[in-house]
């Protein structure tokens, strides 16, 4: 009797999938967390109005929910989709001479070649066209800007600023903790439990139950050259040459082969979605995915996908009640958050920059984007690919020789 019931238990166990909702809730936390201040603070920056920002969030949420939903079914692997990270600190750069119908009619385009590249199999040839280190130079000069913010945070709210910076490095100095409890999700209970000491925990008042459901808006694209120059190369850079070898490259680590060209279509025709009501483009997650794989039973993995999409969508519903919250709290607090989310990334932005190959091309492309002006009306991030690349073709052609093609080009 007691091995019928062992069995029987061992069978529930295996049935309800405790690891898998695990990885991810922890995957969701990651994601609404800092690149969720990620997007407040470029909205913030280009002078987004709240209900734009609560739009962004729910097609950010609530439509790559839907798109990570459906890949992790059909090809039972844990495919999770966001949005790329660069490409809004990119857009919060170019809002500042831009107006955001002009940004959204650049995702459109975007999305367009995404797919373009996605159906005729020329993702590949993207990424030997375009070295890795000069597009990292780039992200570089663009993220920098938030490492900055995050250090003039000591000056404006020193103990808030402290707590969530003391907390980041405690925990990652742990790698054994750090699989179990990222220090991003430390950083925002730090900050959370800081604001209620000092009195200082946001309001949501206002708020019904009606007006906490996220109301989206669609927004109609305008065309112009200037946007297009400048945004849509480096978005979809960002996409198939940053995301998806990063994302594809952890899952064949975890033992899966996920299908490059249907990963690259689905950006596409969901990136011109999401477009609709002000999102920036879609993309494969490398940390989600890699999250999300992380279990022992490698065929369990796409239920974890599933889990994670289901809680994006509901995240997504409720945007205006957690943008409310978030841009209610001090700058110090979002600065903080977005910063150091970011500092690993630059750290490994500035690592394939300088590492070897093209190294004059990528801190060219580097000091064009942390200081260059406007030309011609398009921002400083594309002038950095072009003089970037212009730098190594001039000077650095035996670079061009000898390296290997592919994404770690």
């Amino acid at each position: 009797m007691a091995d019928q019931e062992n069995l029987l238990l061992k069978k529930c166990s295996n049935g309800f999938p405790v690891a898998e909702l695990t990885n991810a809730f922890v995957s969701f936390l990651f994601a609404a967390s800092a690149p969720v201040a990620i997007i407040l603070s470029a909205g913030a920056k280009g002078g987004l109005s709240q209900s734009d920002i609560a739009s962004w969030i729910f097609a950010a949420f609530a439509i790559n929910g839907v798109l990570t939903i459906a890949m992790s079914a059909i090809y039972r692997q844990p495919l999770a989709f966001f949005w790329t990270i660069p490409g809004t600190v990119l857009v919060a750069s170019a809002l500042q001479h831009l107006t955001f119908p002009e940004v959204i009619g650049a995702y459109f385009v975007t999305a367009a070649l995404i797919l373009a590249l996605g159906l005729t199999g020329s993702v590949k040839i993207v990424m030997d066209r375009i070295p890795l280190p000069i597009v990292m130079g780039m992200v570089a000069g663009v993220f920098l800007g938030f490492g900055l913010d995050w250090i003039r945070s000591f000056g404006s709210d020193p103990w808030l600023t402290a707590a969530m910076t003391i907390t980041f490095f405690v925990l990652s100095a742990f790698p054994s903790i750090q699989k179990r409890f990222p220090p991003m999700i430390g950083v925002l209970i730090a900050g959370v439990a800081t604001l209620m000491i000092a009195g200082k925990t946001p309001s949501i008042e206002g708020i019904t139950l009606a007006t906490a459901f996220a109301r989206p808006q669609l927004y109609t694209p305008v065309f112009s050259w200037p946007a297009a120059f400048e945004l849509v190369l480096p978005l979809a850079i960002t996409v198939v040459a940053v995301y998806t070898p990063q994302g594809v490259s952890l899952l064949r680590s975890a033992g899966h082969e996920p299908p490059v060209n249907a990963i690259t279509n689905a950006c596409g025709i969901f990136s011109a979605l999401a477009a609709c009501f002000g999102c920036v483009s879609t993309c494969l997650t490398g940390p989600s995915s890699a999250i999300l794989a992380s279990s022992e039973d490698k065929g369990r993995h796409w239920i974890a996908g599933i889990c994670l999409g289901i809680l994006a969508i509901l995240f997504g519903v409720f945007s205006p009640l957690v943008t409310r919250a978030l841009l209610a709290t001090p700058r110090a607090f979002v600065a903080s958050l977005a910063g150091l989310a970011l500092l690993r990334i630059l750290q490994s932005a500035f690592q394939t920059s300088f590492k070897q190959k093209f190294s004059l091309g990528a801190l060219v492309a580097f000091l064009v984007t942390l200081g260059a002006p406007p030309l011609f009306g398009i921002g400083a991030p594309f002038w950095g690919i072009v003089f970037g690349l212009a730098t190594s073709v001039a000077l650095e052609r035996s670079d061009f020789r000898d390296s290997p093609p592919g994404p770690g080009r």
